[in-house]
């Protein structure tokens, strides 16, 4: 095998690689002009994506072109610190999500077992053991009498608040 064996890069591939960094181009143009300017990105770049922010969706035609052109732009620039920051970005989006998820395990759980109680006390020390035995009977009863889940949603609330409270004293530490 020779060496120009070893670099060489397929068609597909190469394509491949540019809708890549034209699929980022796309990441940079959805976000608003205030934290592009707090990104750290080469000022051709950054002016190409302001220019796509400027050309209507509607004019697919124009718009394509720039898409087109930031990918050509990207392929001179390292992309990825431009893909590591806007990560960085998304990530407190999906620790949100995953706290989300959290209380609403955690609702269903104390609702189909009132033992639960205590193992989210365990985990959760400075919940109000009270407020959520309050609202779990009454979330049962709202459903037993096919009322509006208000306290179902109470529940959640008065869950989610205490563990992005703890969530956050953990990350202080």
């Amino acid at each position: 095998m020779t060496s120009d064996d070893e670099n060489f890069i397929s068609k597909s591939q190469k394509k491949r690689d540019m809708l890549a960094l034209q699929d980022i181009g796309e990441e940079l143009v959805q976000l608003s002009v205030e934290r592009l300017k707090k990104l750290d990105l080469p000022e051709e770049l950054l002016a190409a994506v302001l220019d796509a922010k400027r050309i209507p969706t509607s004019k697919h035609g124009g718009y394509k072109r720039q898409m087109q052109y930031i990918g050509k732009v990207m392929r001179g620039v390292d992309a990825a610190p431009i893909a590591a920051q806007l990560e960085a970005i998304k990530a407190p989006n999906k620790k949100q999500t995953a706290l989300h998820h959290l209380a609403e395990r955690w609702r269903e759980r104390l609702l189909e077992d009132s033992t639960a109680i205590g193992a989210f006390i365990n985990d959760f020390a400075e919940a109000d053991r009270t407020v959520i035995e309050q609202h779990m009977k009454a979330a049962k009863d709202e459903k037993a009498k096919g009322k509006p889940p208000k306290h179902f949603r109470l529940l959640y609330q008065e869950l989610h608040d205490t563990i992005v409270r703890q969530s956050r004293a953990a990350e202080e530490e």
